[in-house]
C-alpha cells in the first residue's frame, strides 16, 4: 500500500482537550504549543471563547456572537512550549467560568491548532500584517491586519497554496459577523458567496468580501465590506488549506436517510464541523475526546452558546465519517453541505501502515 501522508502524527498540529473546571489554574500538556485555542463550557450556556498567539493570550473573541474582542487577564494565562495554562478565571473581564471554574460543576472542551512560523511570510501584499503565524505543513495560518478600505486590497496567508477556508473577524466592532469563505460553498465562483460562522444562514451572494477574486497561492484579495476591510480597523483571519491525510475541507450531498451519506476524508477524524449551505442550519461540531466511540452522539454548535446536546449524528471511521441521521442539519435529501475536518490518524501513514476505525 502506497504512502499516503507526510503527517504521520496529526496530534502535533491539532488536538482536542476535555477537562474539568477547577478553582485554581490548570496546565495542560498537548505535546505542542497551540496558536489558536477555542474553548466551550459544556454544562452551561456560555459563549464559545477563543484566543490566539498572534492577538495575544488575553484577547478573547467569541465565535458564536458578533461581539468585539474583549480582554481576560485570568483566562488563558500562558501559551507554553508543550501546551497552555488556564487561570482560575474567577474575575476576568466578563469571561468568568468561560475557560475554567467550578460553577455548575463544569466540563470544558478546547480545540487546539498549531501554526508556529512568525517570520518569512511570502507575497507582496498591499496590506502588511501587524502579526502572523503560519504552517505550510499543517495548512493553517493566523493573520492580523488593519484594513484600508481599498478595493482589491491584499493580505498574505503564508500557506503556499490557495486556502480552502478563510474565517474573518473584525476585532473592534460589536456588530460584525464572522464572514467565512469555503471553497466548496458554491459549485462555481465560491469567492462570490460567503457563510457566517456565528449564524445559521445559508450562503449569501456577496462579492464585497473577496472582491470576486479567488484566493491565490500567496494572497487573499478583499473588497470593502466592513466585515473584512474598513479603513483603520483591525481584523484577524484564520486560513486553512487541505493537507492530504491530515485535513479535509470539502462538501457532500445529503441522502435523507438514517443510513446516511459517507464522506471520504482520507483519515480517521479527530474533529468535524458541518454546515448546510443551501438552507439554514447550525455549524455542528464533533470531536474524538467528548465521544470516543461510534455512534458520535454529542454535538456543539459554533453559532450557539447552548450546552452540549445529545443527538444520533455520525460515525467517525478510519477514512472519513458517515451520517447516521436524516436530520436536515446533517443529511437532508439533496441538501448541500460543507465541512472542515482534522485527523486523529491518517488512513495510511508514510510507512504504508493503515489505521482502524474507532
Amino acid at each position: 500500500m502506497a504512502a499516503y501522508t507526510t503527517v504521520d502524527d496529526p496530534t502535533i498540529f491539532f488536538t482536542a482537550n476535555k477537562y474539568t473546571g477547577s478553582s485554581g489554574s490548570q496546565t495542560f500538556n498537548l505535546g505542542f504549543q497551540p496558536d489558536w485555542i477555542w474553548t466551550k463550557n459544556l454544562n452551561t450556556g456560555y459563549n464559545h471563547v477563543a484566543v490566539d498567539s498572534v492577538r495575544g493570550n488575553t484577547k478573547v473573541l467569541s465565535p458564536n456572537v458578533t461581539s468585539a474582542e474583549g480582554t481576560a487577564t485570568d483566562a488563558i494565562t500562558s501559551f507554553n512550549s508543550n501546551g497552555y495554562t488556564v487561570g482560575a478565571n474567577t474575575s476576568s473581564g466578563g469571561f468568568e467560568d468561560d475557560f475554567n471554574g467550578t460553577y455548575n460543576s463544569p466540563s470544558y472542551i478546547s480545540w487546539n491548532w498549531k501554526a508556529g512560523t512568525t517570520s518569512g511570510i511570502s507575497g507582496s501584499p498591499s496590506i502588511t500584517p501587524s502579526g502572523y503565524s503560519f504552517s505550510q505543513t499543517a495548512g493553517f495560518s493566523i493573520i492580523a491586519y488593519t484594513g484600508n478600505a481599498s478595493v482589491g486590497a491584499t493580505i498574505p496567508h503564508g500557506l503556499g497554496v490557495a486556502p480552502a477556508v478563510i474565517i474573518f473577524k473584525r476585532r473592534e466592532a460589536s456588530s460584525e459577523k464572522w464572514s467565512t469563505y469555503h471553497h466548496k460553498a458554491a459549485a462555481s465562483s465560491p469567492e462570490d458567496v460567503h457563510l457566517e460562522l456565528n449564524d445559521t444562514t445559508a450562503t449569501s451572494n456577496d462579492d464585497s468580501i473577496l472582491n470576486d477574486t479567488a484566493p491565490s497561492s500567496t494572497l487573499i484579495t478583499m473588497k470593502t465590506s466592513s466585515s473584512v476591510n474598513s479603513n483603520s480597523i483591525t481584523y484577524v483571519a484564520y486560513c486553512f488549506s487541505e493537507i492530504k491525510g491530515y485535513s479535509s475541507h470539502g462538501s457532500y450531498t445529503g441522502n435523507g436517510s438514517a443510513d446516511g451519506a459517507f464522506v471520504y476524508t482520507g483519515f480517521r477524524p479527530a474533529w468535524v464541523m458541518i454546515k448546510r449551505t443551501d438552507s439554514t442550519g447550525q455549524w455542528f461540531m464533533h470531536d474524538n475526546k467528548r465521544v470516543t466511540f461510534n455512534v458520535d452522539n454529542k454535538y456543539l454548535a459554533a453559532n450557539d452558546s447552548a450546552v452540549e446536546q445529545t443527538f444520533t449524528a455520525l460515525d467517525m471511521l478510519s477514512n472519513g465519517f458517515k451520517l447516521r441521521t436524516s436530520g436536515t442539519g446533517y443529511n437532508a435529501s439533496g441538501g448541500s453541505y460543507v465541512y472542515l475536518a482534522f485527523a486523529e490518524s491518517p488512513f495510511v501513514n508514510s510507512s504504508s501502515v493503515p489505521n482502524n476505525a474507532r
